[in-house]
């Protein structure tokens, strides 16, 4: 069985675009085996959404899915049983809770297709207190450029900065930063701690202070962007 799924969603009978493109990009790269290993979990997770007993079929799948589709491809099968399984809030909260990192990252890439408001914030605010960078760069995805308030949001970014995790994985930068002279603020002072300590500043400091549209920070050595992985916390 090799067929594109029409129930990945919270109810709806169409699949979102995004997700679309994600399950015609598993079935390029997938090999026959997993192929089928991810329809029949799809089909699983479709029928029996929600929870069952102590924990779902479709959550065992969750765990197995990095060893039957690589570790390359688990996250995007890891989303898309979330999807199938129609998954609320509650729910992935306790998928995150339970999970390793990488099935904690897979919940989080999940949130802004099955959770239309603020009640899966605690785990994007759990993401954001770990020094995992791949956390992090989940964590400040589309969901939380939605829901973060503007104190938790600006403390994101500064996050980001301070771990190394790369700007570019802030959702919607640019419409959040824009003429944020608080931001501003907190960026000038990090900048101006950074350089009284001798230490370098990161250079994507200076490109979301441009966003902001409000002053310089204090001159300083720029430090290059540090490697993007597991840095801390593993779960």
């Amino acid at each position: 069985m090799n067929h594109r799924h029409d129930t990945l969603g919270t109810g709806a009978d169409t699949v979102p675009p995004a997700l679309a493109v994600l399950r015609t990009r598993l079935d390029v790269a997938l090999d026959a085996g997993a192929r089928a290993w991810l329809d029949q979990a799809l089909d699983e997770a479709a029928a029996h959404p929600g929870s069952h007993g102590p924990i779902s079929v479709w959550e065992l799948r969750i765990a197995e899915a990095g060893r039957r589709c690589g570790a390359e491809h688990a996250e995007a099968a890891r989303v898309l049983l979330l999807h199938a399984a129609r998954a609320d809030a509650p729910t992935l909260a306790r998928v995150y809770r339970q999970g390793t990192a990488d099935e904690r990252r897979a919940v989080l890439r999940a949130l802004p297709h099955l959770v239309r408001g603020p009640d899966a914030l605690p785990v994007v605010e759990d993401a954001l207190r770990t020094n995992d960078t791949r956390l992090v760069a989940a964590a400040v995805g589309p969901y939380a450029a939605r829901h973060l308030d503007a104190h938790a949001w600006r403390h994101a970014v500064l996050k980001c900065l301070f771990t190394g995790v790369p700007v570019d994985s802030v959702a919607e930068l640019s419409r959040r930063a824009h003429d944020d002279p608080e931001l501003a603020r907190m960026l000038g002072d990090y900048a101006a701690e950074r350089t009284a300590a001798g230490r370098p500043v990161p250079e994507d400091l200076d490109r979301v202070l441009a966003l902001t549209g409000h002053p310089a920070a204090p001159a300083g050595p720029r430090s290059p962007r540090t490697p993007h992985g597991t840095d801390g916390e593993e779960s």
